[in-house]
């Protein structure tokens, strides 16, 4: 399967209603229609891939070496470039725009953003740390990590321990989100549950890596339909 994917924006969270009397929470993101801005050969690269760009941005944030590259396609510049190896290059044409229509069939897809960031976070609430006792001998340090360190040998902290620090603010990748609905005249797609970061936050959303036999709500619904039809 060609594993092309979309850029979008997170709008926010709503939920969707079904015949079957559930209500499912969804996060709506707006996608980011890409163009096809290069087409990679097995001549030149030794594997077919198309080079797409999404966004918009100022010629004057660009290299020198970029405005030329953009100058040398005829195309306005991008903010971001992604690169997808595909089955069939003669499917894709320069100039061409990628849409929500490349998820037309797809059940689930893999989310990547940035967390909301935390700031400088303690060990309770970075790491779900119980901390000390609440009374009884402890002395101003409920909330602390306790002892990080063992004796003379190895005398020191090994690395990855974990202590406080700075939390969130990092890539992260939801696995096998499952799509809703999409509208397409709004370029809206809604996804199941949650994603990480804030309003406005960029989303990267691409083809499930996972293969999954799972059936999704429609379909699920379309089943109670069924069983309800036969009672009656």
């Amino acid at each position: 399967m060609t594993n092309i994917g979309l850029i979008g924006t997170k709008i926010g969270m709503s939920r969707e209603f079904f015949p079957i009397g559930i209500s499912v929470p969804v996060t709506v993101i707006k996608i980011e229609k890409g163009r096809v801005i290069d087409l990679i050969t097995k001549d030149k690269r030794g594997y077919d891939a198309i080079k797409v760009g999404f966004g918009k941005i100022k010629t004057s944030k660009l290299t020198k070496s970029m405005k030329g590259f953009y100058s040398k396609k005829s195309t306005e510049p991008k903010k971001y470039l992604k690169e997808y190896r595909v089955e069939d290059i003669s499917n894709f044409k320069e100039g061409n725009e990628i849409g929500l229509e490349i998820f037309k069939d797809v059940k689930f897809v893999d989310v990547t953003s940035k967390s909301i960031g935390k700031g400088f976070a303690g060990v309770m609430k970075r790491h779900n740390f119980s901390g000390l006792r609440a009374s009884h001998g402890v002395s101003v340090s409920h909330r602390s990590g306790g002892s990080t360190g063992q004796r003379q040998d190895p005398g020191k902290v090994f690395k990855g321990k974990k202590m406080a620090g700075h939390m969130g603010d990092k890539i992260r990748t939801m696995l096998n989100l499952e799509i809703i609905k999409s509208d397409l005249n709004n370029d809206l797609i809604y996804l199941k549950g949650s994603i990480p970061g804030s309003k406005n936050t960029l989303v990267f959303i691409k083809n499930s890596v996972k293969k999954i036999n799972k059936k999704t709500i429609l379909e699920k619904n379309k089943i109670v339909e069924k069983q309800d039809k036969n009672l009656k």
